[in-house]
């Protein structure tokens, strides 16, 4: 019997490493380019994600067999998660790490709405109403105040919110993936869509690369141990991401997920070096109670 709590400690555990990896993919980006950084997560996560397949294999004994479903719904979520990545990183070349997170943190909106489309989940107004409240909550938390105010601008913020939409569609992607593997296991079905996922990503940027950009391979390989470590990062968060999604909705995992700004604002030079400003006691005040309504529906 799986705790009903579990999927709790593999967000939270997947959140934080998801804000180690974002750092070190963020210092990447200005030797590597915005396709060089984003593939450093594929390219060096995949052996970590092998070898996470071949442990839990001996440890079950087996591995299920890949079904057409799952492949689709894994390809999916692999084409968007690197769209989304990739956006990602152009954001921060031109805002702001905190601005970029306000914009891709409408993720879990978005997600709720596409949850619906594609998978029928069930999102009723609990869900709905925690999801907005916490969504708000990163919004004003993360917002620049007046003093390190820049002129908006609609190309950032477009790039922002259009990749945490993509960022969305991979999560019911992934979540698609695992299920259609059908009634086995929650680790192997995580950790296979993981693998497969890993593999195609791996493959497709480093075939785009070799016959665009050769030269950003090259680079990638001289950053070989920076690169590791996010890659490591990066798949040991996905790792964690995926096995949320086994054991619940895209929207509530997302949702949760949101945590991650409160620990990485607590940890922040900024928070840490000056006194909390009301904003910031707001916006952690909405993301704590959208939480607490996630656990209440």
């Amino acid at each position: 019997m799986v705790p009903s709590w579990l999927w709790v400690f593999f967000t939270l555990v997947g959140a934080t490493g998801q804000s180690l990896r974002n750092a070190a993919q963020q210092s990447l980006s200005g030797r590597l380019g915005t396709v060089g950084a984003t593939h450093v997560r594929f390219l060096f996560g995949l052996p970590f994600g092998l070898l996470a397949l071949a442990a839990v294999g001996l440890v079950y004994g087996g591995l299920p067999t890949p079904t057409f479903a799952n492949l689709a719904w894994t390809v999916f979520g692999g084409l968007t998660q690197i769209a989304a990545t990739a956006l990602m990183l152009a954001t921060m070349r031109e805002r702001s790490f905190v601005v970029t997170t306000a914009y891709t943190k409408t993720e879990p909106v978005q997600v709720a709405l596409f949850s619906i489309v594609f998978l029928g989940e069930h999102v009723g107004i609990g869900l709905g109403i925690a999801v907005v409240v916490a969504t708000a909550g990163v919004i004003v938390l993360s917002w620049p105040s007046r003093a390190g105010r820049v002129a908006w601008t609609w190309r950032p913020a477009l790039l922002g919110i259009l990749s945490g939409g993509l960022f969305a569609l991979s999560a019911i992607g992934f979540r698609g993936g695992i299920l259609a593997l059908g009634a086995v296991d929650f680790v192997p079905a995580a950790t296979l869509t993981l693998a497969l996922s890993l593999t195609f990503q791996t493959i497709l940027l480093s075939s785009w690369l070799a016959l665009r950009s050769p030269d950003v391979l090259r680079a990638i390989g001289r950053a070989w141990r920076q690169s590791l470590a996010a890659g490591f990062l990066g798949s040991f968060a996905s790792e964690m991401w995926f096995l949320a999604f086994a054991l619940e909705t895209p929207a509530k995992v997302r949702t949760l997920g949101l945590v991650e700004i409160i620990v990485a604002g607590m940890i922040s030079r900024r928070l840490f070096a000056q006194t909390t400003g009301f904003r910031e006691l707001a916006g952690m005040a909405l993301i704590v109670g959208g939480i607490l309504l996630l656990f209440n529906v």
